[in-house]
C-alpha cells in the first residue's frame, strides 16, 4: 500500500484516509464533514482546471478545493 495526498489521487481511484494533518479551524471543518481516519472514498471526478476535487464518501458527493485535499493522507493500493 502506498501513501499519497488525496489531491494526487487519480479519477476512480480508491483509497483510506489514514491521517488529517492540518490543526485549527480547517482541521475541524475536514473533519466534521466525516473526512477522519478509517474513511473510504473514492474520486469521482475534477473541475476543468483540477480543482475542486468531487470524492464519494460514505454514500455522498463532497468536493474539496486542492489546498484542502493536500492535508489529507491517503492509502491507496499501487
Amino acid at each position: 500500500m502506498k501513501k499519497i495526498s488525496l489531491r494526487h489521487m487519480a479519477k476512480n481511484q480508491h483509497g483510506t484516509i489514514t491521517a488529517v494533518k492540518v490543526a485549527g479551524d480547517l482541521g475541524r471543518r475536514i473533519r466534521d464533514m466525516g473526512l477522519i481516519k478509517g474513511t473510504e472514498i473514492t474520486i469521482q471526478g475534477r473541475a476543468p482546471l483540477n480543482d475542486p476535487v468531487a470524492l464519494r464518501i460514505r454514500g455522498n458527493t463532497l468536493t474539496l478545493r486542492n489546498n484542502e485535499a493536500d492535508y489529507i493522507e491517503v492509502e491507496v493500493d499501487e
